[in-house]
């Protein structure tokens, strides 16, 4: 292998479990960034800019270091859905997915010194009926709080209220492992 010193600048435990999948030694480093983007930025564009701003403040690089970063929202409407603030907010955001598509999106940003690259990958989802029984319910017993509009297709939501997905259900979960570790492999091993 390389002598490559990946740097995964995420505390989402998701990520560091697919990143420890791997197989591939890494570290893990995050630094704190006020996660705002331009307003007229629309879908992967607003993933990509936040992936690349969390990558910006790494400015202290060795030669071998590679920093990954990432961004995920949930794309509804023409409206980008990030965490919520609240259960008030997690609940009208899931009651808005019921019975609709949306899109997943998060962009991967691979930051060295040399250069900046960063892939997105975009994911169709399809929820079923939802009641506020099944709402109130999971937000109750599970952390809505954490994750771009406000459920985890892992959880329990997730398997009783998605009828359909169209692409990568890692993507879903928060990072699109195979396009991931292909373009490491392509690119640094």
């Amino acid at each position: 292998m390389p002598n490559k010193n990946f740097i995964l600048a995420s505390g989402s435990p998701r990520r560091q479990q697919f990143f420890k999948d791997f197989g591939i030694p890494f570290t893990i480093c995050v630094k704190e960034v006020n996660e705002v983007y331009p307003p007229h930025l629309q879908a992967h564009e607003i993933t990509t800019y936040l992936a690349e701003l969390k990558a910006s403040v790494f400015t202290d690089l060795n030669e071998n270091d590679v920093v990954i970063t990432s961004d995920t929202l949930v794309w509804h409407q023409n409206k980008a859905l990030g965490k919520p603030k609240d259960t008030t907010e997690a609940f009208a955001m899931l009651q808005a997915l019921a019975n609709n598509t949306h899109q997943v999106i998060t962009s991967v940003c691979f930051k060295t010194l040399a250069k900046t690259e960063t892939i997105y990958e975009v994911t169709e989802v399809t929820f079923g009926a939802l009641t506020p029984e099944m709402i109130n319910y999971y937000i109750k017993n599970y952390n809505p709080l954490d994750k771009a509009g406000a459920y985890g297709i892992q959880e329990w939501i997730g398997e009783v209220g998605i009828v359909k997905i169209n692409g990568s259900y890692t993507n879903v979960v928060g990072l699109p492992v195979s396009r991931v570790y292909q373009f490491i492999h392509e690119n640094y091993l």
